[in-house]
């Protein structure tokens, strides 16, 4: 049975997650319903992560295990048919090997967090970035982010619905930098708590308003207390742009 390694992207704004959920739209059932008008199998993906109401990916990694051998590229290009007019689209497909796991052959992921910085609301971009009107100090933002960087308890910035079994998580970098009137904020760990990248976001963006300083949120997060964590930061804001594997997956 052929397992195919899939890249999509998709606007999460229309769907209730990413998990599938009885009577509810979802990335993960818009695909599956895909996978069964090309092939006629009822079949369960299995993706890198489950990303929230509301949140956009551009690298999500998942897998699917189909009887048929079929050629890459006609898994693609059916997929894509058959998801229109959704907003989800395959980007890539290729064979991989049957010890990939999506999930559990990654080794790490990588969020954006897009901040419009200016005082007239999106169009263009609607739906897509947090509009913040208040000037931020991306400079400041990113030297008391990396007060973030490293292995800790993140009990602060992980959601009171997280399941994971502990708060403890490494996180590798936090990278905050201003694109003309955008505030970026690129995360990388292996993993992440629920909720964790928005939470983070929402109080880091208390330093770039002036409300907070670096030691606030040095202490926030030595807290280990919901209750010490800043404003979180919208949905619509964040994407999944990434997940790596080692070369040999």
């Amino acid at each position: 049975m052929p397992r195919y390694r899939l890249t999509l992207e998709y606007d999460g704004r229309p769907y209730k997650g990413f998990q599938a959920q009885d009577g509810l739209p979802t990335v993960q059932g818009a695909v599956e319903a895909a996978v069964k008008a090309f092939t006629g199998e009822e079949i369960r993906l299995q993706a890198a992560g489950r990303t929230d109401t509301g949140v956009h990916a551009s690298g999500q990694v998942i897998h699917i295990d189909l009887t048929r051998d079929w050629r890459c590229e006609v898994v693609m290009n059916a997929l894509n048919a058959h998801l229109v007019p959704q907003p989800v689209a395959v980007l890539d497909v290729a064979l991989a090997p049957p010890p990939f796991h999506a999930r559990f052959s990654a080794a790490g992921r990588r969020y954006l967090y897009r901040i419009l910085n200016r005082p007239g609301p999106p169009a263009l971009d609607q739906g897509r970035v947090w509009h913040v009107k208040k000037p931020l100090d991306a400079a400041a933002m990113h030297a008391a982010a990396q007060g973030l960087v490293g292995h800790h308890d993140f009990t602060t910035f992980r959601d009171a619905a997280c399941q994971a079994k502990s708060p403890m998580k490494t996180l590798d970098q936090v990278r905050v930098w201003r694109e003309g009137d955008e505030v970026r904020l690129a995360f990388a760990s292996r993993s992440f708590l629920h909720r964790q990248v928005r939470s983070m976001t929402g109080s880091i963006a208390e330093v770039g308003v002036g409300r907070w300083g670096a030691d606030d949120l040095v202490a926030a997060l030595q807290a280990r207390d919901r209750t010490a964590c800043g404003p979180v930061a919208p949905a619509h804001g964040l994407c999944l742009v990434g997940v790596d594997y080692p070369d040999t997956e």
